[in-house]
């Protein structure tokens, strides 16, 4: 079944994607084969899966992870610890810095 799953690499930071196989076949992949690994999780081992979610069609999956890749760090942490609550708040929070800097990043 498709997954999106979230992976902790070894330096503290969150891979997030999706597979179309049993998502502890995928870990076990960016833990152990360069060439099917992704180049980011390569420079991180090991990694350990923290969070997956199942869908029916794989292009689900992919859309959701690459909705997830675009949140912060708190964000997708309150996801993985069941925080549901707390997520349009930290949504919220993310568009409210946003709109206090200009195009370059730069607080104005």
């Amino acid at each position: 079944m498709p997954s999106m799953y979230i992976a902790r690499c070894q330096d503290g930071s969150y891979y997030v994607g999706s597979t179309d196989k049993d998502p502890e076949a995928r870990i076990w992949e960016h833990n152990n084969d360069d060439d099917l690994a992704a180049r980011y999780t390569i420079k991180r081992r090991p990694v350990t899966l923290v969070y997956t979610e199942s869908f029916e069609r794989i292009d689900e999956a992919f859309r959701r992870e690459k909705q997830v890749q675009g949140w912060s760090r708190a964000k997708k942490e309150a996801l993985m610890e069941g925080r549901m609550d707390e997520l349009p708040v930290l949504a919220r929070g993310r568009r409210r810095d946003a709109s206090t800097s200009s195009a370059t990043g730069v607080a104005d």
